[in-house]
């Protein structure tokens, strides 16, 4: 009974890495899937702030399959417990897993301890939507926020995550502001 739960190298189903399988979805499969779930709540929302709400919670749900997922297929990854490693690990691995590449920069606010920021450039969920009038200054990557704010929830680092344009010298870059919980923030002091 035993032999029938090992493969030919003598480890258990169970101790194997979750295998990868295809990792890649095509961008033009990914764009149409993105842009028919905004219009989807573009008919159902009244204002700007709604539908950025609606996408945000959208990526919850993506946030936290995804934390679970990395986390499988990397079979010696480590439970991060600091602040610095878990955003590190948000924007170098599970970033490139969604993505296909890490987040441009992490970032540490200078006038408040509590908040971090991700930048990227051109997101691809910010590439291929067009805006219409009614609602201008539409961020699509709220649904990135949701997701990185489903991450951070499912590693327990409770926090408020939004998106935002920001204007730097000649290019416009998106900030996944990230403000943590005081729970977060007296735990980072004790181990610290």
């Amino acid at each position: 009974l035993e032999m029938a739960a090992t493969n030919q190298k003598g480890k258990a189903i169970v101790d194997r890495p979750v295998p990868r399988g295809k990792s890649e979805v095509s961008l033009s499969a990914f764009c149409f899937l993105f842009s028919e779930m905004v219009q989807y709540y573009q008919t159902r929302v009244n204002t700007t702030q709604e539908l950025e709400k609606k996408l945000a919670g959208a990526g919850y749900g993506v946030g936290v399959r995804m934390l679970e997922l990395v986390c499988f297929r990397e079979k010696g990854s480590k439970r991060e417990t600091r602040i610095v490693g878990m955003l590190s690990y948000i924007k170098d691995h599970i970033w490139k897993a969604m993505f296909g590449k890490a987040a441009d920069a992490l970032e540490r606010s200078t006038e408040r301890e509590d908040e971090y920021m991700i930048h990227e450039k051109e997101p691809l969920v910010n590439t291929y939507v067009s805006v219409p009038k009614d609602f201008g200054h539409l961020n699509c990557a709220s649904f990135v926020a949701g997701a990185v704010h489903g991450i951070l929830d499912s590693a327990d680092f409770p926090a408020r995550v939004t998106a935002h344009t920001v204007q730097f010298t000649n290019e416009t870059r998106t900030t996944i502001l990230v403000k943590f919980s005081q729970e977060v923030m007296e735990r980072e002091r004790r181990l610290g």
